[in-house]
């Protein structure tokens, strides 16, 4: 049986590496996965479109479809999913203690309409009384430029300095950043000194696992072979499946942790038996929330819908049906 070629650039993750091996293989497809790092997949496929399928920042996704751009449509699988506050950085001797010292000061952010970034100006807003205008944001070079939100402070940083240096130098008090700053453990701490902590209260209050990332197939060809959005939803199930019990082995532990299995454990007993989820149904709270604070940030043209954003073959009756068989 012929089999349709098709490439997908996605980040290297316990999840996906059943499908960079080739121990998982979607049906019907001769994939070419391309495990690249998300920066680079973003830019690549928002600017040049140079593959059927990649992963994608869901912020930047559900703008661009809010603008009436529909060269992508989305399968509700989520390649990263993090809490957020602990992404929020201050110096080591800063007098900022919580989230209200914010107020009035200097916060760096790589990319304003980040999807982490719009994470945690929802719960500084919702939470803890912080608005985006209270802030003044200094940001550096987005991977796709969208037109600022009016009201708020936005200053772009120098073009020879990086926001890292500048929280080491004190020229801004805070920083949103996904990766952990090189100063981290000297200079810079976290501004929640908990964060753990912080972010198992906020799962149990909200039930919401931030969602950073989705999947995205071209629009031309997911009309043209519908089929292909079901079958790579099942691939990357039955891969989060094969990652998720490895991890789970107490034979030979598979990762470096020596108390990965109490950790499962754990999160279990806070999750549920998913660990994570590639359902709409499952991350309802997380979606809903997600869309609310982009029209809350002004950085959607309007308040999109989840059935908006997602195949529409891809629903509860299939999740229920592939969880049934045991292919979900």
């Amino acid at each position: 049986m012929h089999k349709l070629p098709l490439t997908l650039a996605c980040g290297r993750y316990d999840r996906t590496q059943a499908l960079i091996d080739g121990r998982v293989q979607p049906d019907g497809v001769d994939l070419t996965f391309l495990p690249l790092r998300p920066g680079e997949t973003f830019w690549r496929m928002l600017n040049h479109g140079e593959f059927d399928a990649s992963e994608m920042s869901l912020s930047s996704y559900t703008i661009l479809r809010s603008e009436g751009d529909t060269r992508f449509i989305a399968i509700p699988v989520f390649p990263s999913r993090i809490f957020r506050h602990s992404a929020l950085y201050v110096r080591s001797d800063a007098s900022i203690e919580s989230p209200e010292d914010l107020k009035g000061k200097r916060v760096g952010v790589g990319d304003y309409q980040m999807t982490a970034a719009v994470w945690v100006r929802g719960f500084l807003t919702h939470d803890y009384g912080v608005k985006p205008e209270d802030i003044v944001w200094v940001t550096g070079k987005p991977i796709h430029s969208i037109k600022p939100p009016t009201g708020l402070t936005l200053q772009s940083i120098p073009a020879d300095t990086t926001l890292e240096a500048m929280l080491e130098r004190g020229e801004i008090d805070a920083l949103i950043s996904v990766m952990i700053p090189r100063g981290f453990g000297k200079t810079v701490r976290r501004l929640f000194r908990d964060s753990r902590k912080v972010e198992i209260e906020y799962y149990r209050k909200t039930r919401i696992f931030p969602i950073m990332h989705t999947l995205v197939l071209k629009t031309e060809l997911y009309k043209e072979k519908p089929w292909l959005a079901v079958s790579l939803y099942q691939a990357f199930c039955r891969a989060r499946d094969i990652a998720h019990r490895s991890m789970y082995d107490t034979d030979a532990l598979t990762v470096s942790l020596p108390w990965i299995i109490d950790e499962v454990e754990g999160t279990r007993g806070l999750f549920g038996p998913q660990l994570w989820d590639y359902s709409i149904e499952g991350s309802l709270p997380t979606l809903d929330a997600l869309l609310a604070y982009l029209d809350e940030q002004k950085l959607s043209k309007r308040r999109m819908s989840v059935d908006e954003l997602f195949v529409p073959n891809i629903g509860p009756g299939l999740a229920e049906y592939l969880r049934a068989t045991g292919e979900a």
